[in-house]
């Protein structure tokens, strides 16, 4: 090491900077409005009327829920169904003879009267068979006229037989006489055996002769009742040909189809030149007299009676409400009316509730039930707390 110093370099002494000026800023002003604290937002007080009305449109939507659901306390007062269908009695139309249909005088869903023209079936068979049946008519009528004139002429057959019968006794009387006076004359010997012989020949001729007169007047008799007991054989001839007649009459009127009551046609199934049968059939015809079946539950018909007030909903009328009453009520369930009935033999076993038909009169004056079909679905509420006619 060497003690020599060592050379200490010079320092190096660096300006300052210039000093800056320093601006001196105001402070700003306090603002009470920004500096205060924030505080929760509070709605205004309801007035004591408001909080009324909200409680008791609250309640009032609790009730409306609870009567729509039919829960306590308005379980039990209606009762509902949409198992129900509007009825009506509609008449199928159906020719009673088979012929060609010459024309058809109306249109599809046509409003017909009771007694107007459907359509015509080809009448000339038919007009042909009524005009036979007339001439068996007349000619049985002309049998019958016959017998009254057989027995007339069977009456002076026997008028002519009694004088037979009277010739006949006076013929005997004479005979008679005349034995008399033989059987006195023959025993002195005035007239001759063979003579007296001729006399009582003669009066044998003459007994024989009478009874052979009563015989004739007997058969005379016998055939007058021979023609009598046949008159009442013409006479069933003659109504027999008469009934013909109404019978080829019937099937001629028959070729003529009108309608039978008032209301509106269905769908027209036949047209003019087809061949129809008796019973096929040719078109309906609706009635405007309708009412309602609904089926209800068994359970649901506990309370129920004629009389009672019903409003129904039609689906094919936007839902409108339609306004009646319970008229009758079914004698059985749907099912005792079934063609094939439930018989479960197999032990196993599952209740199900049966339905009960239930016939509702609709109410006059509404006018949207006119346009009532029948087959329309509707749904039913039974007011089951009034109105009942038990």
């Amino acid at each position: 090491m060497s003690d020599e110093p060592k050379a200490i370099a010079p320092e190096t002494t660096t300006p300052a900077p210039a000093a800056q000026p320093v601006a001196t800023e105001a402070a700003p002003q306090s603002d009470p409005q920004v500096e205060a604290p924030p505080s929760s937002w509070r709605p205004p007080d309801k007035s004591r009327t408001t909080v009324i009305v909200i409680i008791a449109a609250a309640l009032f939507a609790i009730l409306a829920i609870l009567y729509s659901w039919q829960l306590p306390p308005f379980a039990g007062l209606s009762e509902k169904t949409d198992n129900a269908y509007v009825r009506g009695q509609v008449t199928i139309i159906s020719p009673q003879v088979s012929g060609y249909v010459t024309r058809v005088s109306v249109q599809d869903f046509a409003e017909v009267k009771a007694g107007q023209i459907l359509a015509t079936i080809d009448d000339r068979i038919y007009r042909a068979r009524v005009a036979q049946a007339e001439a068996n008519v007349a000619a049985q009528e002309a049998a019958l006229a016959n017998s009254a004139q057989a027995q007339k002429s069977r009456e002076v057959a026997t008028d002519s037989q009694n004088a037979g019968i009277a010739n006949a006794q006076a013929q005997l009387a004479k005979a008679e006489a005349d034995m008399r006076r033989a059987r006195a004359l023959v025993a002195d010997g005035s007239i001759s055996t063979r003579e007296f012989d001729q006399t009582r020949a003669a009066l044998l001729a003459s007994q024989a002769a009478l009874q052979q007169a009563r015989a004739s007047r007997a058969i005379g008799t016998q055939d007058i009742r021979t023609v009598v007991v046949g008159r009442a054989g013409l006479e069933a001839a003659v109504a027999s040909a008469n009934a013909q007649l109404r019978l080829a009459q019937i099937d001629l009127d028959n070729t003529v189809i009108r309608a039978p009551t008032d209301g509106q046609l269905s769908e027209i199934g036949v047209r003019q030149g087809a061949y129809v049968t008796a019973g096929t059939q040719l078109l309906s015809i609706v009635p405007h007299n309708v009412w309602v079946i609904a089926n209800f539950k068994e359970a649901q018909t506990h309370d129920m009676a004629i009389g009672q007030p019903v409003q129904f909903r039609v689906d094919a009328l936007g839902s409108a409400e339609l306004t009646g009453r319970i008229e009758n009520l079914s004698p059985a369930a749907g099912s005792e009316f079934a063609v094939l009935k439930a018989d479960n033999a197999t032990g196993n076993f599952v209740k199900v509730s049966q339905r009960i038909a239930v016939r509702i009169a609709i109410d006059r004056g509404q006018p949207l039930a006119t346009r009532l079909r029948p087959g329309m679905s509707v749904e039913v509420r039974v007011d089951t707390q009034r109105g009942s006619q038990k």
